[in-house]
Parts: structure tokens; sequence; C-alpha cells
């Protein structure tokens, strides 16, 4: 049987769609080159160079004025790992596996968190009016709203850096150290490593028992 060419031409357009819509998606690896998986707990540590420590992510007041909705700032601390994330989808696609240039939402993962109790602990970009040209990462994100999506794209061997949809994650000086806001300014993107929390279990476990004891004080010099 002779298929309509109509339908030939329907099916490579499809086929060469599909390849553009993957095209550049891999899967995002940890620390130990496994592939990253939603619902499980990281750690998002900067890659350490001459001018940066390499500490971890944690939450932070981004104002001496105005306490919430709290920052993400990094660590003073080289050895803090940072607060544990998970990293979610809007769909419920059966595969879990995080993929460069994917939509995916990040949420600080804390059994105590005393502060902003009314502010969900999903990352999102700044768009109040009193945001600046680079506009701060802040918890208190909602999934379905563009500002609470992030893409992670791939900057060298299990070396990323994340991206929103108008700008690029990157870092300037903050009243607790160095925060996190968007910006178009290459030189101050931030390069990051993800490390699976239970990889370590002796780090995860005095990680996160030293955040509890503390009362997760939120700020960088714990």
């Amino acid at each position: 049987m002779k298929i309509p060419s109509s339908i030939v031409s329907f099916l490579i357009t499809l086929l060469l769609a599909a390849a553009i819509c993957t095209h550049g998606q891999e899967p995002v690896k940890d620390t130990d080159g496994n592939a990253v998986k939603a619902g499980e707990q990281y750690f998002i540590q900067a890659v350490k160079t001459e001018s940066n420590n390499g500490g971890g992510l944690v939450p932070a007041a981004i104002s001496v004025f105005r306490f919430c909705p709290l920052g993400i700032t990094q660590s003073l601390l080289p050895s803090q790992p940072g607060l544990p994330v998970t990293f979610g989808f809007l769909s419920s696609d059966t595969d879990t596996t995080v993929t460069t240039s994917t939509d995916v939402t990040i949420e600080f993962q804390a059994g105590i968190w005393p502060f902003c109790k009314d502010l969900s602990k999903l990352w999102e970009v700044d768009e109040s009016s009193l945001a600046s040209e680079e506009p701060a990462i802040l918890i208190g994100g909602v999934p379905e709203r563009t500002n609470s999506q992030f893409k992670i794209e791939e900057a060298g061997a299990n070396t990323y850096k994340l991206t929103s949809l108008t700008g690029t994650v990157g870092v300037s000086p903050g009243i607790w150290g160095t925060q996190l806001v968007l910006t178009n300014d290459d030189a101050k993107t931030i390069l990051v490593k993800i490390k699976k929390v239970n990889n370590d279990a002796s780090t995860a476990a005095t990680s996160t028992s030293r955040v509890e004891k503390l009362g997760l004080r939120m700020f960088t010099f714990y």
C-alpha cells in the first residue's frame, strides 16, 4: 500500500519539530555525574573560583527595612553547603529526570522555617514595582507564574547557570553577602554545581542538623 505523499510530508515535519524541541535538552548531572531527579533534595553551590568561595545558597533578608520576602544569598562560609532544594515540573510527566533548557521550579526544603510562614519556599524573580533593573531572586513563588520558573543551562562539565524568562541568575553585593539577582550582565553570572544531599550522608546530616538546631537563622554566617 502506497502511503500518500501528504502523510509522508506531515510525518517528516513532525519528526523535525520533535528534534528541534529536544535539541540541547540533556540530563542535568549532579557532582557525582548522576542525573538530577525532580523531588529529590540537592544543594546548589557556587563554583569555587579566585573571586568566589564556593559557598552554598541559603535564604536571607535582602533589606534591613523589609525582612519578608527573604532573598537568596551565597553563604560566607565555604564549608556551608547551603539549604537543600528540590526541583519540580509543572506537568505530571512520569519522567523525573531534570533536563537542560526545561522549565523547573526550585523550592527550599527545611524542617524548621520560623519566618515568612505565609509565603511559599519557591524561588521567584521579584516583579514588584520596587524591583530594580536587576531584580532579586526571592522566596514566595507560585509555580504557574513565569517568574517562578527557571531553566538550568550547561556551562561546563557538571557546571550550570540558572536562567529565567528575562535574564540570567547572577550575583550582586547584599547586606549579608552576595545575593542572587536576575541580570543581563555576563560578568555577574553565577556558575553552580548541584550536589545530592544523601550522596554524602555525614555532610548532609551535619548540615541539616546544624540548620535545624539553630532554628534556621536565615543568615549566611551560621
